[in-house]
C-alpha cells in the first residue's frame, strides 16, 4: 500500500509530504495506481520548482517507493503561497485516487 503523510504548519499550509510504499495493484511496470501517484507527486514538485523558483529539500528511495519533499524556510511569502496552492492541488488529486483505489493508497495529515 502507498502511504502519503502530509505535514501542515499551524496555519494549515502544507510544509512537507512523504510518500512511501508500493500500491501493488498490478504487475511491475503496469501498476496504474503507482503510476498515477508518481505522476501527480512528481508533477507537483516540478511545478513548485519551476513556478516558485525554488529547490525543495527532496529525499528519494534508491529503488522507488519513497519520496519526501519539504519546502525550504527561505521561500519568500509570495513563493510560499504559490507552492501551497500547488501542493493543495496535489493533495486533491491524490484524494481522488484514494477515493477510487482506497485499498492501494491512504492519505493522512499531521
Amino acid at each position: 500500500m502507498i502511504q502519503v503523510l502530509v505535514t501542515r504548519n499551524p496555519q494549515s499550509d502544507i510544509i512537507d509530504f512523504e510518500v512511501s510504499g508500493h500500491a501493488e495493484s498490478g504487475p511491475y511496470g503496469h501498476d496504474l495506481v503507482c503510476a498515477a501517484v508518481s505522476a501527480v507527486t512528481f508533477g507537483a514538485v516540478n511545478a513548485v520548482m519551476e513556478l516558485c523558483s525554488c529547490e525543495p529539500i527532496i529525499e528519494q528511495g534508491g529503488e522507488g517507493g519513497y519520496l519526501r519533499v519539504e519546502l525550504p524556510d527561505s521561500l519568500s511569502n509570495t513563493s510560499f503561497q504559490k507552492a501551497s496552492v500547488l501542493l493543495e492541488g496535489m493533495i486533491i488529486a491524490l484524494k481522488t485516487i484514494e477515493r477510487d483505489y482506497g485499498e492501494y493508497i491512504t492519505i493522512s495529515e499531521s
